[in-house]
C-alpha cells in the first residue's frame, strides 16, 4: 500500500499572507488525518515564509499518524528535527532563496556530510529519506549514508507526463528497482496531482509513499479539503 502524506506548507502560506491564525495549520492537519491521510509534512524553511517553528512543534502533539519534516540539515534544522523526534525526516538541498525545492542531493559529493546527519538522525530514533533524482549511481550511493529511504524528485516525470507517459516513467522505474536491490525504502513527491498519480504509483515497484502538497492543498479549493484527499487516495487505489 502507497500512503499519502499531505503537505500543509501552502495553508501556512496562505495563514501568512493575511496574518492571524486563518487558516489555522494546526486544525487542517487533524483535518487531514481524520479524512484518512496517512501523515502530514511540512517544510519549514529559515525566513518561515509559510510553516514556523511555532507550527512544528504544535504539530508534534496533534499528529497521530507519521509526521515528515522536509529540510535542508543546517544547525537549526538539525536542532529542530533532534528537539520534535518526527516518524521520518526527509533531507533536501534547498538553498535558503529557493522558491520551491529544485534538485535532488549529489549523494557522492556530500556522501561524509550526509553519513554524519543520517547518523545522527538515526540515533535519535527517526527514519530518514533522502530527496534525490532518478539516477541510478546517486541512488546506489544513497544506501552508503545509512539512509532508510529516497524520496525520488518527480518534476521530470510530472512535466513530461503529458507527452509521452512510458518516456516519463521509464528513469524512475529504473531507479526504484536500483533502490530496491540496495535496501532502500522508496517515497517520492514534487509536481504529483491528480492527472499524473495513479499512473506513477501503478508502474513504481515498492512505493511506500508520496507526500502532495501543493496540487492537493489547490484542487481542494474546487472539491473540498475531505473530497480531494479521497480522490488522492482512489489514485492511489485506496479506498
Amino acid at each position: 500500500m502507497t500512503r499519502l502524506s499531505v503537505n500543509i506548507n501552502k495553508i501556512a502560506t496562505l495563514r501568512n499572507a493575511r496574518g492571524g491564525n486563518t487558516p489555522d495549520v494546526i486544525k487542517v492537519a487533524q483535518d487531514c488525518e481524520q479524512f484518512g491521510a496517512h501523515g502530514i509534512t511540512v517544510h519549514p524553511r529559515p525566513d518561515e515564509r509559510h510553516i514556523t517553528r511555532e507550527d512544528v512543534y504544535g504539530l508534534k502533539s496533534v499528529v497521530k499518524e507519521e509526521f515528515n519534516i522536509e529540510g535542508n540539515p543546517n544547525l537549526e534544522f538539525m536542532d529542530l528535527v533532534l528537539d520534535i523526534k518526527p516518524t521520518q525526516v526527509t533531507l533536501v538541498p534547498d538553498s535558503p532563496d529557493v522558491l520551491t525545492s529544485n534538485a535532488g542531493w549529489d549523494t557522492l559529493a556530500n556522501k561524509d556530510f550526509l553519513k554524519e546527519v543520517v547518523g545522527e538522525l538515526k540515533k535519535g530514533g527517526m527514519r530518514v529519506s533522502i530527496f534525490i533524482d532518478a539516477n541510478q549511481l546517486l541512488i546506489e550511493n544513497a544506501a552508503e549514508t545509512g539512509a532508510d529511504r529516497i524520496e525520488l524528485y518527480t518534476e521530470d516525470y510530472a512535466t513530461n507526463y503529458r507527452s509521452n507517459p512510458e518516456k516519463a516513467i521509464a528513469p524512475f522505474v529504473a531507479g526504484a528497482e536500483v533502490a530496491a536491490k540496495v535496501g532502500l525504502g522508496i517515497n517520492a513527491g514534487h509536481d504529483l496531482n491528480l492527472g499524473n498519480l495513479n499512473y506513477f504509483a501503478q508502474r513504481i515497484p515498492n512505493l511506500l509513499e508520496v507526500s502532495i502538497g501543493h496540487a492537493l492543498i489547490s484542487d481542494s479549493l474546487y472539491y473540498g479539503l475531505q473530497s480531494t484527499i479521497h480522490l488522492y487516495l482512489k489514485q492511489l487505489n485506496i479506498s
